[in-house]
């Protein structure tokens, strides 16, 4: 099986040991991503900006994710991004989990972590 790494040159990545994105076995597995910005809207804009980076470069999009986990420190804060998230799977709609833990750093209000199922690419 051929695994292909796509790192994103996020601050942590080198200092923990990961990448932001991993294809293997037919998916594209996308680490938990955080984005910088004021509030939890904003934030989760910017996260799903790098999460879609991520899967345009593994050749795959948010229409082929099939399980998200979002995490929060404040279960409360969910809401404020339920209508981002619908506009961004819109009409496939993935499995989900929201979980209200701590994260890495406390300016940080959601994570969010995908895998999508890789398009099968024709035969030529």
């Amino acid at each position: 099986m051929n695994i292909r790494r796509i790192p994103s040159g996020g601050e942590f990545e080198n200092r923990i040991g990961y990448c932001r994105a991993v294809v293997a076995g037919g998916f594209v597995h996308v680490a938990g991503t955080v984005g910088q910005g004021d509030g939890v809207a904003d934030q989760c804009r910017a996260a799903l900006e790098i999460i879609g980076n991520a899967l345009n470069e593994a050749g795959a999009s948010f229409a082929d994710v099939v399980r998200v986990t979002y995490m929060l420190p404040d279960r409360t804060e969910f809401a404020p991004c339920w209508p981002i998230l619908s506009e961004t799977f819109g009409q496939n709609p993935p499995a989900a989990t929201m979980i209200e833990c701590g994260l890495i750093d406390p300016k940080y209000r959601i994570e969010i972590e995908v895998t999508a199922l890789l398009p099968e690419t024709p035969n030529t």
